[in-house]
C-alpha cells in the first residue's frame, strides 16, 4: 500500500504504510488508545498521504535504514 495517513477528527495525527488493507484495520484497533490520547471520543478515518506527509514518511524511513533498520520492519511516524 502506499503511505496512508491517518486522522482524528479532520486533523493529521500520523503516517503509516500497511502491508494490505487487513494490517491497516489492525493498527487502527491496536493504536487506538494512541491515536485518541488527547481525544477519547474522537473519529479516526485515513486517506492516502498527501506530498508533505509521504516525504516526513520517507525521511522517517531513511533515518531507520541509517541504523540499520530495514524497510519490512518500519511501519510510521507520528505527525
Amino acid at each position: 500500500m502506499l503511505p496512508t495517513t491517518i486522522v482524528i477528527d479532520e486533523a493529521p495525527r500520523c503516517v503509516v504504510r500497511p502491508t494490505d488493507t487487513k494490517d491497516l484495520n489492525r493498527f487502527i484497533r491496536n493504536g487506538k488508545a494512541y491515536l485518541l490520547a488527547n481525544n477519547p471520543d474522537g473519529k479516526i478515518t485515513h486517506r492516502n498521504a498527501d506530498d508533505s506527509e509521504a516525504a516526513k514518511w520517507r525521511n522517517a524511513l531513511a533515518l531507520h535504514k541509517a541504523w540499520g533498520g530495514d524497510e519490512d520492519a518500519f511501519f510510521g511516524t507520528p505527525l
